[in-house]
């Protein structure tokens, strides 16, 4: 297991996401960013329209993707 923050992710706070690979800590930011918004939360409003974003522009998604994967593999495990 390795663990990143909302903000490493791209969001606005410092929540601990852990995950066992780079794929699952990415699902489970998006979860955290939907159910912040949902909750009526409005800094995460800009990270999760980013999120929504991405697969709408292929190369920055990749991009960002590729980061993401390379950051967290980086990581210690836990």
């Amino acid at each position: 297991m390795k663990t990143m923050t909302c903000r490493q992710l791209g969001g606005p706070c410092d929540l601990e996401l852990s995950a066992a690979t780079a794929d699952q800590i990415i699902k489970d930011q998006d979860q955290h960013l939907r159910q912040a918004v949902k909750d009526g939360d409005t800094s995460h409003d800009d990270a999760r329209q980013e999120m929504k974003n991405r697969w709408k522009h292929p190369r920055q998604s990749m991009e960002w993707y590729s980061n993401t994967k390379k950051a967290f593999a980086s990581l210690p495990e836990e």
